[in-house]
């Protein structure tokens, strides 16, 4: 059962994104790419893994800071192989929070292939940052 992410995020509807763990600097995602998220090659367009990454990465650095919203400062990513699925299967997403100061967070994410095996790395550099507005009672702030 997925997690709700608690805030309207609309790219991130629009990819299909779910979240499947959030707790203690650590997130998991699962996506499954639909055929207008696919490259010339016929496998997930790099920019969708990398939204992946970024979204997997963020929910990690939230989920030890539940009422703080994050930034992306930065981010590198390694494409190791195609993150190709068949239909009705899905791409996961692992984030690590790696260490955090007061204002910032440094990540790292993966992304998994339906046999294990890893697509794609990122590592990310996030800033804390208050919600200027109340999110509703019990919901959880995103990126």
């Amino acid at each position: 059962m997925s997690i709700p992410f608690g805030a309207t995020i609309p790219f991130v509807e629009h990819l299909g994104f779910t979240l499947e763990k959030f707790e203690g600097g650590q997130s998991e995602l699962h996506y499954a790419p639909q055929p207008a998220h696919l490259n010339s090659f016929d496998v997930t367009h790099g920019g969708a893994v990398m939204a992946l990454l970024d979204v997997v990465m963020a929910t990690a650095a939230r989920s030890v800071e539940v009422g703080m919203g994050v930034v992306t400062i930065e981010m590198k990513t390694s494409f190791m192989r195609p993150a190709q699925v068949a239909p009705g299967q899905k791409l996961k997403g692992i984030g690590q929070l790696m260490h955090r100061t007061r204002s910032m967070a440094f990540t790292e994410g993966r992304i998994l292939d339906a046999e294990g095996r890893l697509c794609a790395h990122a590592t990310g550099t996030f800033k804390y940052m208050a919600r200027s507005h109340t999110e509703p009672s019990g919901s959880l702030p995103t990126d």
